[in-house]
């Protein structure tokens, strides 16, 4: 008796389908996920750091997505709780971070970060000009910092404030001082005279200027701060146990490779070169020193 192919054809299908149902899906890919310190436009970080986190997920072969920061400390706690494995990091958030998850590592840093620098910047009405030292009458305009958290607009700010003054900026200005919130802001209310001074980082500033962005005949630089090191990319501990052995060390290999400037847009540097934690310790001491790190 001949059987009928179509009855073949349903008894081999019923056993294609018996042995997908007794074997185990498969796991989705583990994402990396990143976040940096919202120094300028979070939309416009966003839409620079797409490119990256493509850039990353070819070369590490994982997915890769970038985690927006609603502010400087919410991208510390992101780290700190895991919800991120890696973060671009301003000098002192960097600290923060690693003193928070001990075993963290910066691995990489811009070429200009190892002498970084702010300026202060005034409004042209207050009749201050560039100089090699803060004006003695500093205290009787009003000021502001950029973000609590940042290096180049509040941490090494104030540092020289209290060198020049021997004053904290509470007990040195006469009107309660300003947080701005990120370093674009900080000149913007320069240049509109709703503050008199303020200070910023130099390359936020200097990009303004160049960009058309910023007249530096109204919102002036007055100071230039000495040098110091600031931001730097910082990996968490545990991603080589998440991701497989030695994955830390690709994942350097591949942010000190990249030379393509719109993947480096975003952060802004021209390249990036290697970053240890001990890079930050002057950083550290002064955070330590101003009751900003225990």
């Amino acid at each position: 008796m001949r059987t009928n192919p179509s009855v073949w054809t349903i008894i081999l299908l019923a056993g294609v389908l018996h042995g997908c149902a007794g074997s185990e899906p498969e796991a989705p890919s583990k994402t990396l996920r990143f976040s940096a310190i919202p120094d300028q436009s979070s939309t416009e970080l966003a839409e620079k750091f797409a490119p990256l986190a493509a850039y990353l997920s070819e070369q590490l072969g994982v997915p890769v997505e970038y985690v927006p920061a609603r502010d400087y400390q919410a991208s510390v706690e992101m780290f700190k709780n895991g919800d991120v494995h890696l973060a671009w990091f301003g000098g002192l958030t960097g600290v923060q971070a690693r003193a928070a998850v001990p075993g963290a590592r910066a691995i990489a840093q811009g070429d200009t970060d190892p002498h970084f620098y702010s300026y202060f910047i005034a409004h042209k009405d207050t009749g201050l000009e560039r100089s090699d030292s803060l004006p003695p009458d500093l205290g009787s305009y009003t000021f502001t910092f950029g973000s609590e958290s940042s290096t180049s607009g509040r941490l090494m700010p104030e540092y020289f404030i209290r060198q020049a003054f021997g004053k904290s900026p509470e007990e040195l200005f006469e009107h309660p001082v300003g947080f701005s919130g990120s370093h674009d802001k900080t000149v913007e209310l320069v240049e509109s005279g709703q503050y008199q001074v303020g200070a910023v980082n130099y390359a936020v500033y200097d990009k303004r200027v160049k960009n058309g962005d910023t007249d530096p005949d109204v919102a002036r630089i007055i100071w230039q701060t000495p040098e110091y090191a600031d931001y730097n990319w910082t990996v968490r501990p545990d991603v080589d146990a998440e991701f497989g052995d030695g994955f830390t060390a690709r994942l350097t290999e591949a942010l000190l490779a990249i030379d393509d400037p719109t993947l480096l847009a975003a952060l802004p540097r021209n390249r990036l070169i290697p970053a240890r934690n001990e890079d930050y310790e002057g950083i550290r001491q002064v955070a330590e020193e101003l009751g900003m790190i225990r």
